[in-house]
């Protein structure tokens, strides 16, 4: 049966981390969940939402142990108070005219 957390390929392990915006953007140091026990994972500052990171040796153990890949998942907090709706609006403010997500699919 499937585990909640894992999937398993073969000796390797493919986990989906939710991670807070900001912790993907400044980076930030995390405990993350191993078939083994939990380690410390240091999310490079600037990375994107689907970003795979390898924990070698961190999947399934054994004589040759598999790899663990930690998929992050940029995850929003629910409903924003008023005080961080202006955290927010201060965000957007800051990128205007700078930074567009969809960038690449506008028609020319």
């Amino acid at each position: 049966h499937a585990h909640p957390l894992f999937r398993v390929d073969g000796r390797d392990v493919h986990l989906d981390l939710p991670v807070a915006p900001w912790e993907a953007a400044l980076g930030a140091s995390v405990a993350v969940p191993t078939p083994d026990g939990s380690v410390t994972l240091s999310i490079p500052a600037g990375s994107a939402d689907a970003r795979k990171l390898r924990l070698k040796g961190k999947g399934i153990p054994g004589k040759l142990p598999g790899d663990l890949y930690v998929i992050l998942r940029v995850a929003l907090p629910p409903e924003a108070s008023a005080p961080q709706q202006h955290a927010w609006r201060s965000l957007a403010q800051a990128y205007e005219g700078t930074f567009n997500p969809r960038a690449a699919m506008e028609v020319k």
